[in-house]
């Protein structure tokens, strides 16, 4: 390298480095908000971002700009709400439900056993009672995070009822506002949903609120029972299994409510405009069903609020609790549409019954004894008929023996012979079919109810909803 090249090196050098000194200003640093604000959007998982309708939403988004919360950078917290019914946990984390736990059902007899939890999704999936805007004049997809009106919210030492009020704030453009209205003694939540406008311009939106739950496909189900979604439709109840539940279907409009279901629980969302709400229920590849109630589009104008009323269901499938909302809640104890007029009186009976002896078995038993008591003239006859058929026997096979190879010939000897005898050969067997229906319509109502749950008779039987263990009552019933 000859002394030229070497000069020219320096010389560069030496322009940098004043250059670097006297004339480049580093840019400002960001606002550590801004800085928590981006890594939070950053770091959110995938199946959190998506839109919480993807696997129930009747029609893509409508995205015309991005709008960013306010409240993005919050950190998630838990405000907890106890009744002396259940205990919730609600996230403010798109304002969702975390966790409701039913404090007067426990999921086994023993003394270490855990409430009834209604809420099942595994982490990274999206939980109940998201709320979003599938045809929106904005981008709301990401589930931002709210502010909670309150830390805490305890009704067991009160009959008032109390209020969560869980807000989404996107500067410039709108303001959410969730409020849960809660009710000691009772099941039934409300839900109001306030949308304000913030915006110059008016803005379209269509609230799609959704119901949540994880299906673990290893799971067994009960031959005689469901578990999955449910819905009250144009008066016609629907229970799809979760397994056929290849494509999303769309029901209603006229939906009644709709919801998700195991035996004995129910967790369901009521619309407050049945006529204009369509029910979206489909299943995605992780095995997560949503059940999403969508409602009709609304314009906002600037300045104004658009207002979105719900009633949630969070319970067990007791009769009277369901039948008291007024909304048809009663037809998700599947009593068959054939038998329920049969088995629901039989199920009040049993209950009347069990308020004066307070023992189920007991009131089961008394009941039985009820309704032979009821059918004993038409038992009485079938089996005297039956009697006097089996006298007959010897004359009716000569007669098969005689007329062996002339049927119309042994018909009529046949019915002769009845005649001579006063015998009617219905008789036998007519009473004791009149009978099977309100029979099958008490075993539909001990199957499905709830009271029975956990209840014991005596000695070995202390849970009358389980099969006998040692099928002592079995052997007892087949001998009588």
């Amino acid at each position: 390298m000859d002394k030229r090249t070497v000069l020219a090196v320096v010389l560069s050098l030496l322009v940098l480095l004043i250059y670097q000194v006297f004339f480049f200003k580093p840019p400002a640093p960001k606002h550590p908000g801004a800085v928590q604000k981006e890594t939070a959007v950053a770091a959110k998982p995938a199946a959190e971002t998506a839109t919480p309708t993807s696997a129930g939403s009747a029609s893509a988004p409508v995205i015309s700009k991005s709008v960013t919360s306010l409240e993005t950078a919050v950190a998630e917290k838990d405000v907890v709400v106890e009744t002396p019914l259940y205990r919730a946990v609600f996230s403010t984390k798109g304002g969702t439900l975390k966790s409701l736990q039913l404090k007067k059902y426990l999921t086994t007899l023993k003394k270490d056993a855990q409430p009834i939890e209604l809420v099942g999704v595994t982490q990274g999936m999206p939980k109940p009672f998201a709320l979003s805007f599938s045809e929106s004049s904005f981008n709301l997809a990401a589930p931002g995070v709210f502010t909670a009106g309150r830390n805490s919210l305890d009704l067991t030492k009160t009959k008032e009822s109390g209020t969560l009020t869980l807000t989404q704030v996107y500067p410039g453009e709108m303001k959410i506002e969730k409020i849960f209205t809660f009710h000691p003694g009772k099941y039934d939540v409300g839900l109001e949903v306030k949308v304000y406008n913030l915006s110059p311009a008016p803005i379209t939106q269509n609230a799609i609120l959704s119901w949540f739950q994880y299906v673990d496909p290893e799971k067994k189900s009960e031959s005689y029972s469901h578990e999955g979604p449910v819905s009250f439709v144009a008066k016609n109840i629907d229970r799809p299994e979760v397994k056929k539940l290849e494509q999303s279907k769309t029901l209603g409009p006229d939906v009644s409510w709709g919801g998700y279901e195991s035996k004995y629980f129910l967790a369901a969302m009521v619309p407050q405009n049945p006529s204009l709400t369509t029910l979206s229920i489909g299943k995605d590849k992780s095995n997560m069903v949503a059940v999403s109630l969508i409602g009709p589009k609304n314009i906002i104008p600037p300045g104004q609020a658009g207002l979105y009323d719900y009633s949630l269901y969070l319970g067990p499938k007791d009769y009277n609790i369901l039948k008291a909302e007024g909304i048809g809640l009663e037809n998700a104890i599947d009593f068959g549409s054939w038998l329920k007029w049969l088995a629901m009186p039989l199920l009040l009976a049993l209950k009347f019954l069990y308020s004066y002896v307070h023992n189920y078995g007991i009131a089961i038993i008394i009941l039985t004894l009820i309704i032979k008591i009821i059918f004993w003239p038409l038992g009485n006859k079938s089996y005297r008929s039956m009697k006097e058929m089996q006298k007959l026997q010897p004359k009716m096979a000569a007669i098969r023996e005689k007329y062996k190879d002339d049927r119309a010939r042994m018909s009529q000897e046949t019915m002769a012979l009845y005649k001579t005898h006063k015998i009617n050969p219905l008789s036998g067997c007519l009473p004791m079919i009149i009978q099977i229906p309100v029979f099958f319509g008490l075993y539909k109502a001990l199957l499905y109810a709830i009271e029975l749950r956990h209840s014991p008779f005596f000695f070995w039987i202390q849970d009358l909803s389980a099969k006998d263990p040692y099928y002592i009552a079995p052997i007892i019933m087949g001998g009588t």
